[in-house]
């Protein structure tokens, strides 16, 4: 059962004598069940806490690389400073390199630095391109972990994906608005990013996979919330709501630089109605809306508990933890104005 630990210590912390623990661990019977299981839960403490001390006062180096909007940045960089208290006796320092617009040059940049001056891991939200991907393998050949967060890159050597199920996501943005539409017609407005994530691309197979099986039929018709051209997704709106009058509702996988404040700008300005409108994350723009119900709900997974996966990935990648890495995709949170996490409720 233990070939690690001494009678003496299992039995401290089992609360038990040294000779019934002796009896539990070369099985010579007359031992209560219960008494076997103390011995197990004492066994399993003592190596929940050998780990603790293999940790305790090593510091970790992790770099923080996004491209994004700014607002989801600032999400990404709040909720991992939240999670480091927790991640003790570990010390994890990080270094935030944060970029927007569409081109992937500062996110190829920054890898190529860390790869030039070490880390003990990246956690990454980036396109899947060919740069990048190119980018991650030097800092992989450099002997330096990645983990990619909410979108991923597959075809890289990266060592593991931490985030939200992408193709969940969209089935469920789909069934949600073809439950609320019910049997009345209605197209649906799209909004996505123009940029290669991964993640995107999976939204959007879950929601056209789902929405093909609605009754009655409903058109997806897309729109791009460029980075580069923040100021054109009103007007971009406002054109595919003037060519397709059956719109009624929206999926805003992806707000970028123009925000879903745009979208519902577009509509207010022709004086058409939204159905339903169904957006991602509880940032600093969409909490608001959804408060005042210009959305209908929110998809939302636990930032928090992805950032601290992905820094418990790379001590485990260091040896710093044991077990196999298991990076399992988070679930889909549908949040309406009714159970909006206490984080983001108004205060009086």
């Amino acid at each position: 059962m233990t070939g690690t630990f001494r009678i003496r210590e299992i039995a401290a912390q089992a609360g038990l004598s040294q000779a019934t623990v002796d009896r539990v661990l070369h099985q010579r019977g007359g031992v209560r069940a219960s008494t076997v299981e103390e011995v197990q839960q004492a066994i399993a403490d003592l190596e929940r806490q050998r780990s603790q001390l293999r940790i305790a006062g090593r510091t970790f180096m992790v770099d923080v690389v996004v491209q994004a909007p700014a607002r989801f940045s600032v999400a990404v960089r709040t909720a991992l400073e939240a999670e480091l208290p927790g991640l003790r006796p570990a010390v994890i320092r990080s270094r935030f390199h944060l970029h927007e617009g569409a081109s992937v040059t500062g996110a190829v940049a920054a890898l190529d630095w860390i790869a030039g001056k070490g880390s003990h891991g990246v956690i990454l939200k980036v396109p899947d391109v060919p740069e990048v991907l190119d980018a991650v393998h030097r800092v992989t050949a450099a002997g330096i972990p990645v983990v990619t967060l909410v979108t991923d890159l597959p075809t890289s050597a990266r060592a593991a994906y931490v985030g939200i199920d992408n193709r969940a996501a969209g089935a469920t943005a789909a069934y949600l608005l073809s439950q609320w539409l019910g049997d009345r017609p209605g197209d649906i407005l799209v909004v996505r990013g123009n940029s290669s994530f991964r993640g995107e691309d999976e939204r959007e197979m879950g929601f056209r996979g789902t929405l093909r099986n609605s009754v009655p039929r409903r058109a997806q018709v897309d729109v791009v919330d460029d980075e580069d051209r923040a100021g054109e997704l009103a007007g971009s709106v406002r054109v595919a709501l003037e060519a397709h009058p059956a719109i009624r509702a929206v999926y805003s996988m992806y707000a970028g630089a123009g925000g879903n404040t745009a979208v519902l700008d577009a509509f207010g300005a022709l004086g058409r109605p939204c159905a339903a409108f169904v957006a991602h994350d509880l940032d600093g723009e969409n909490a608001p809306l959804l408060r005042q119900r210009w959305l209908t709900v929110v998809l939302e997974h636990d930032l928090r508990h992805d950032l601290r996966r992905a820094c418990q990935v790379i001590m485990q990648v260091q040896h710093a933890l044991p077990g196999p890495i298991m990076a399992r995709p988070s679930s889909v949170q549908v949040v309406t104005p009714y159970n909006v996490p206490p984080a983001l409720t108004p205060r009086d």
